[in-house]
């Protein structure tokens, strides 16, 4: 572990500052669109925004890695960022703020397609899944660390736009000067979303509505707060205990996942995730607010690798990187529609249609794993699969992508080795026959 963080400090460190750019600034404008007279439905177009703009990115961004490089993509997007950043305080328009999030939400995305390569192609085969634990910590860490950040300023001022726009100009530095340039990855066609439905209709159902419980996160939380009367502090603290719980059960969730059905563990984060929401929503008192959000999130994220590792546990080694993007694209297509939809229950049942459409895409995602239970049969000698990858839905596509080359590796590995006992058992009978027909004394 040692290595692998001396090898990439450079690279995590910019990492981290970029995600301390980005956490802080979704959930600043959610603050400042309710300080400025943002309807519900403004604000949850301008988060659904930015999914927008990631989803294109994820899909394009490799496209302008092969023709210009990865240093000049890198560059130009992080340039874009620093000034869109500042933008949004100078045109306070919903329209204005809607544009400009699908392209921070595309310029980020092509940021992580690019960071991400480069520490995949910066590991070995022995230290990747360290490494891709190690980018994990770092985008939760800075996620949490950002809504410190925002306590400390005055959302309705300018200098605190300036943060991000600052935050995420540093993060190229140590990016820039320390890291080779990689040549350019050919990204894999996606299985059709026909194809991924008829292989794992659970694994497609359910990182589309976790896709929406998402964007709830880290967006929409915010907006929530503002109207639910919480001070800046409390919101900040509010958004932060999402990530917290995330970073926090991410690997207690994947060990466990690893030696059950996995079914049975959507069910049980499913069902545990809607209850602390309903709690949330009729019992009162900010502590139990934070519970609810750590809880939430710390069952809800988890369930994004979880639908990935279920859904590899269907599917032929060669098909796995192709299925990965179809699963990517599955649940931008949710992420896009949760603001739409928590601002539209916001709208009717005021703030606690928060929690309810967050209790409601839980317990829907619950029942239906229940019902296909009962469609098909658990998978022979799941209990024994290693598959779990940590990967987040913050995360772009080539995290994904080596998540899934782990688990193909692994898979290869358990293969590779049951053969070997298969032929060390031949062997051992071989022996024990020879030695039977051979005279005593």
């Amino acid at each position: 572990m040692f290595q692998v963080l001396r090898d990439s400090a450079a690279l995590l460190l910019g990492m981290f500052l970029l995600m301390l750019g980005n956490g802080l600034q979704g959930t600043l404008l959610g603050v400042r669109g309710g300080l400025e007279g943002f309807s519900t439905f403004e604000m949850s177009l301008v988060m659904s925004a930015y999914f927008v703009g990631f989803l294109g990115g994820s899909r394009l961004a490799p496209g302008l890695i092969r023709r210009v490089g990865h240093v000049r993509v890198f560059a130009a997007l992080g340039s874009l960022i620093s000034a869109i950043l500042i933008l949004f305080p100078t045109v306070v328009e919903p329209w204005a703020w809607i544009a400009l999030r699908v392209l921070i939400g595309f310029c980020f995305s092509g940021v992580y397609v690019t960071a991400e390569s480069w520490l995949n192609n910066a590991a070995s085969n022995e230290n990747r899944g360290k490494s891709l634990s190690l980018y994990m910590i770092v985008q939760m860490a800075g996620i949490v660390t950002a809504q410190g950040v925002l306590a400390l300023g005055d959302p309705s001022g300018f200098v605190i736009f300036i943060i991000p726009s600052v935050l995420v100009s540093l993060a190229f530095a140590p990016i820039l000067l320390s890291v080779s340039p990689t040549p350019a990855f050919e990204t894999t066609k996606p299985l059709s979303l026909r194809q991924l439905y008829a292989i794992s209709p659970l694994a497609c159902v359910g990182m589309f509505l976790t896709g929406g419980v998402y964007s709830a996160q880290f967006g929409m939380a915010a907006v929530y707060g503002g109207l639910a009367g919480l001070d800046l502090a409390q919101i900040s603290a509010f958004v932060a205990s999402f990530y917290l719980g995330a970073l926090v059960l991410q690997y207690p969730v994947g060990w466990i996942s690893d030696r059950v059905d996995r079914r049975q563990l959507i069910i049980g984060l499913a069902v545990a995730g809607g209850l602390f929401a309903v709690a949330a929503s009729f019992v009162p008192g900010f502590l139990l607010l934070l519970v609810a959000g750590f809880a939430v999130g710390g069952m809800s994220n988890p369930l994004y690798p979880l639908m990935i590792a279920y859904a590899n546990d269907y599917l032929e080694r060669e098909d796995m990187a192709a299925a990965s993007g179809g699963l990517l694209f599955i649940n931008g297509v949710g992420a896009i529609l949760g603001p739409l939809l928590i601002g539209w229950s916001m709208a009717v049942f005021g703030p606690v249609g928060f929690f309810f459409y967050v209790a409601a895409i839980m317990f829907g995602l619950g029942a239906y794993a229940g019902w296909r239970m009962t469609r098909r049969p658990a998978r022979p000698g799941s209990e024994e699969s290693v598959s779990y990858a940590p990967v987040m839905p913050t995360s772009g596509p080539v995290a994904l992508e080596v998540a899934t080359e782990m688990y193909i590796d692994s898979e290869t590995g358990q293969a590779a080795a049951g053969e070997a006992a298969v032929k060390a058992q031949a062997g051992a009978e071989d022996a024990a026959a020879r030695g039977s027909r051979e005279p005593s004394g």
